[in-house]
Parts: C-alpha cells; sequence; structure tokens
C-alpha cells in the first residue's frame, strides 16, 4: 500500500490539546521523518527516525535516583509527560495504559515500563505522585525533579511542555504534550507515537507487538 511521510512537528501539532492549557508548540520541536500507510486509520504512527531515550536522572516516587536510561535499558517503556492535577487527558491517557497492560500475560507485564515524567514538579513530589499513581497503576513509574532537566528531557523527544502557571481563574495549569512514545526493547530508540485520541483498545492491540519491538 501507498504510503504518506509526515513530519513529526505537524503531527505534534495536530495531537496538542488546548483544554487546561495541555499541549503547546513552540515552535522549536525536532523534525523527524515519519511513514504512515495511506488511509490509515491507525493510532499509531511508526517512526522512521526513532527518538534517542532522554538522558533523565529524575527521582522516582520512593524518593531514589532513577536513571531513565540506565533502568529502561533492553525493557520495553512507555513515556508520558503529564501532571497528577490535571483535569482529562493525563488520567485518561494513564487509566488507558494501566487497563491495556493488565490483557497482558504476567511475564509480558513484568517485561514492561511505563514511565510518568511530572511536568508540574513543584507540587508533584515524589509522595504525591505515589499517591496519585496508586490509583492508577502502583507499577507505573512516577517521576519528578528539577523542571529546567524535566523540559530538556520532553524537548530532545519533540515535546513542549512550559512552567506551571495560574489561568484568569487562579487555577494553576501545566503546559504540556500529549503524546506517549513506545521505545523499543531492542534498540531503546522511541519508535512509536501515540495521540492524545488513542484509546485502551489501541493499546490493548499494540502492546504485544511493542513488548517485542515490533512495529504495531
Amino acid at each position: 500500500m501507498r504510503k504518506k511521510t509526515y513530519a513529526v512537528a505537524a503531527l505534534f501539532a495536530a495531537a496538542a490539546l488546548t483544554l487546561s492549557a495541555c499541549g503547546s508548540d513552540d515552535g522549536n520541536k525536532p523534525v523527524a521523518e515519519v511513514s504512515a500507510e495511506s488511509g490509515s486509520q491507525q493510532a499509531a504512527t511508526v517512526l522512521d527516525q526513532p527518538f534517542e531515550k532522554p538522558d533523565l536522572v529524575l527521582t522516582d516516587t520512593h524518593g531514589k535516583k532513577y536513571d531513565l536510561r540506565a533502568e529502561t535499558k533492553g525493557r520495553p517503556t512507555l513515556i508520558y509527560f503529564g501532571y497528577t492535577h490535571c483535569p482529562d487527558v493525563c488520567p485518561l491517557t494513564m487509566n488507558n495504559l494501566a487497563v491495556a497492560k493488565k490483557q497482558l500475560p504476567k511475564a509480558e507485564q513484568d517485561k514492561l515500563r511505563i514511565v510518568f515524567v511530572t511536568t508540574d514538579p513543584d507540587r508533584d513530589t515524589p509522595a504525591a505522585l505515589g499517591e496519585w499513581l496508586k490509583g492508577i497503576d502502583p507499577d507505573v513509574v512516577g517521576l519528578t525533579g528539577d523542571f529546567s532537566t524535566i523540559q530538556a528531557g520532553a524537548r530532545t523527544l519533540g515535546i513542549s511542555i512550559e512552567p506551571s502557571k495560574k489561568d484568569k481563574n487562579g487555577k494553576v495549569v501545566s503546559v504540556h504534550g500529549t503524546q506517549v512514545i513506545a521505545f523499543s526493547p531492542k534498540t531503546d530508540g522511541g519508535y512509536v507515537l501515540y495521540g492524545e485520541d488513542a484509546t485502551v483498545d489501541d493499546y490493548i492491540k499494540d502492546l504485544p507487538k511493542l513488548i517485542k519491538g515490533e512495529n504495531p
């Protein structure tokens, strides 16, 4: 089937969520080529040029140092940047992943790493992250730390985040992208991207392949 080629930056812009300031395009995102079958309605976008896994050393929900590259090396890994006070897309995305993960055989669940990196580290302390994730999936790796470090790590994946700020109603919001990026256990490269419209059924269908480092 004929394939189309897109720029990742355009896909990111299309996936940006405006509600509660979840999503922003700063115009400085890296561009990578991706392919999608013409007419395909797949939630997954397979990147022709995978992203390198961010070199992030942050703090997990137990207050311990977590070296993302070292801890997830050779493991299928899904990374998402969001915040616990997010009213919609963050809890929905994380719950979709958690529900899909539970459909996997136990051995495959144990292989998979789902990593949630906060974009609101001032409020998302290790304890706060741990409490929030406990209600979703306590095995999810929650990471917090210095905002500038998190922002730089997100930027390497073409994800724009901004410091938390108050909106016109005085509510604190965190601006962040809505992408889930899957990293291959074979290469450790981020080779598949999901936007905010990905459903639990999409993840249920794709996770068995992502576990093996195959294209969904």
